[in-house]
């Protein structure tokens, strides 16, 4: 998650309008591909199969037919003013390309994908035997606040794949709905400072619904929130090969009703920092988020870490279960830009009802601050976590 500024070259022509950053605008023609073919597999009759391949910038609406095939080829760019419908209970396949396929909502652009529990909207890879990072994810784009540009500014950053802006001054932005989704072999990086996730949540704002929705078997993290406002409930995060949940450049949303569970390769279930540390906390605040009902389950592997908090990150974590886990909490920072633990001094950063089942350190602090256990936790065996059982039964697929 560090190098906003990275263009990728993808396609060459594939530069997408910007605001404030000064990227020239430049529109590209919907580029999809139909093709039909017919299926003789009842030995008489034939039954036809449309295919359509999406790749490029979308410029106006774009409503999938539930009787149509669509394969994602490349970047599939919903540009501003447009929307992407997808119905209840479809599957949409991407090109097993990794990062070089993958659907990003920009600024001023919607989605509106709604399933159900009985017919959710899964979004996975094409490729015979799928395997994580396949194809890079669905990236949404908003214009709510970021710290890495002037607190109160409309000036935007530019996403670490594509080059697409973000940010601005709007709390309340609206990026559209996605609701009982799944998001399958996903993620995947270029280096160590571009990379996609299975769901890429750049400065959106309020107005955006993400509730109900799965990543399984990701090659980076599971949902990274670059700044934004957005309150996302019932997050599913299985297999993550990187981080599960990650936020920087001063979250400020809530995440409600999240369950993660850890695969053999992982990385944290958590990773919070309070500014991207690459650049600069221009705004002068730190990402602070409410997180309630929350269970994570690890794999006992003997060295692994819950929840990294750093980078002055402040917010408060409540009612949550550990399962299996070297270290739940690790508090990172320094006395200077990074004062994570000024935050528990000053209360802004706590727990609140935790319950630690095989956990060896409930709390590590390695932030520079005094400060015990009893002064960031409180109500250490309280936690009952989220209901993953009920709320997840029928849509979700993984979970142990």
């Amino acid at each position: 998650m560090k190098n906003k500024f990275l263009f990728l070259g993808i396609a060459a022509a594939l530069f997408i309008a910007c605001e404030a950053d000064d990227t020239s605008d430049i529109v590209i023609n919907d580029s999809s591909v139909t093709n039909n073919t017919t299926n003789n597999t009842t030995g008489g009759g034939g039954e036809e199969t449309t295919t359509v391949n999406l790749s490029g910038v979308y410029t106006s609406d774009l409503a999938l037919d539930p009787d149509v095939e669509y394969i994602v080829t490349g970047p599939v760019l919903i540009a501003e003013g447009a929307t992407l419908t997808v119905p209840a209970g479809m599957t949409v396949k991407a090109e097993p390309v990794g990062v070089n396929a993958y659907i990003a909502i920009q600024q001023g652009a919607r989605i509106v994908a709604n399933g159900t529990s009985a017919n959710p909207i899964v979004f996975t890879s094409n490729a015979a035997s799928p395997s994580s990072g396949n194809w890079g994810g669905i990236v949404l784009c908003g214009r709510a606040p970021i710290n890495s540009t002037a607190d109160g500014s409309v000036d935007t950053a530019t996403t670490e794949v594509g080059g697409l802006s973000y940010g601005g001054n709007t709390p309340a932005d609206d990026s559209g709905s996605l609701q009982y989704v799944r998001i399958e072999y996903a993620g995947g990086a270029i280096d160590g400072n571009a990379e996609l996730n299975g769901l890429s949540v750049y400065a959106v704002g309020t107005g955006t619904t993400i509730d109900y929705v799965e990543v399984y078997e990701g090659s980076d993290d599971g949902f990274e929130f670059f700044g934004g406002t957005v309150e996302a409930s019932h997050l599913v995060v299985v297999n993550s090969e990187d981080d599960s949940i990650d936020w920087t450049e001063g979250f400020r949303g809530a995440l409600t009703d999240v369950y993660v569970q850890h695969g053999t390769s992982h990385d944290k279930a958590f990773e919070c920092d309070g500014y991207n540390t690459d650049f600069s906390n221009e705004g002068g605040y730190y990402s602070a988020p409410t997180v309630t009902n929350v269970t994570i389950v690890g794999v006992n592997d003997g060295t692994s870490e819950a929840i990294r908090l750093r980078a002055g990150t402040q917010g408060t974590f409540t009612n949550i279960v550990f399962n299996d886990f070297d270290e739940a909490f690790d508090l990172d920072g320094d006395a200077g830009d990074n004062p994570t633990g000024q935050g528990v001094l000053d209360d802004l950063l706590n727990a609140v009802d935790a319950t630690f089942n095989n956990v060896t350190t409930n709390m590590k602090n390695d932030t520079g601050f005094v400060f015990d256990e009893a002064d960031f936790i409180t109500g250490v065996g309280n936690g009952t976590g989220t209901d993953i059982a009920t709320w997840g039964a029928g849509w979700t697929i993984g979970v142990n």
